[in-house]
């Protein structure tokens, strides 16, 4: 009997576990989102016809939540890199060639795609004040 309450009791205690690391993992993510989603398609189409201040605000406020979204996910990929590194099961040279050197390989991909992003909006905003002094 004894042996029946224990092995009802760790399952559930790991299910508690488990349910808690996924709550405060989920809450401490941040979740970057343009007030509206577009399209590629969309997009490129508004790009394409934008002439006012409100087009390139849309434009601007799209390219700065797309910049924080893959900042977001770079800094994962920094914080994995980190982990695996700090991790002795895991770092040997084997590990650290592929792991963790994709991690840092994407990181900095997914950096400078924010950085371009970033560009973007930046000058979209630009266009945005341009078009008001037309």
């Amino acid at each position: 009997m004894k042996q029946l309450f224990q092995s009802v009791v760790v399952p559930g205690a790991w299910v508690a576990v488990l349910g808690a690391v996924l709550v405060l993992s989920a809450s401490a993510a941040p979740i970057y989102q343009a007030e509206e989603h577009l399209s590629k398609k969309q997009l490129a189409a508004l790009v394409a016809s934008a002439h006012t201040r409100a087009e390139h605000e849309r434009i601007a406020a799209y390219y700065r939540a797309e910049s924080e979204r893959l900042s977001a996910e770079a800094d994962q990929n920094a914080s994995m890199a980190s982990k695996f590194l700090g991790n002795p099961a895991a770092n040997n040279d084997k590990s650290v060639r592929g792991t963790v050197n994709h991690c840092i390989s994407v990181e900095r991909n997914l950096r400078a795609k924010s950085a371009k992003a970033r560009a973007l909006a930046d000058e979209h905003r630009r266009l945005a004040q341009a078009a008001d002094e037309k």
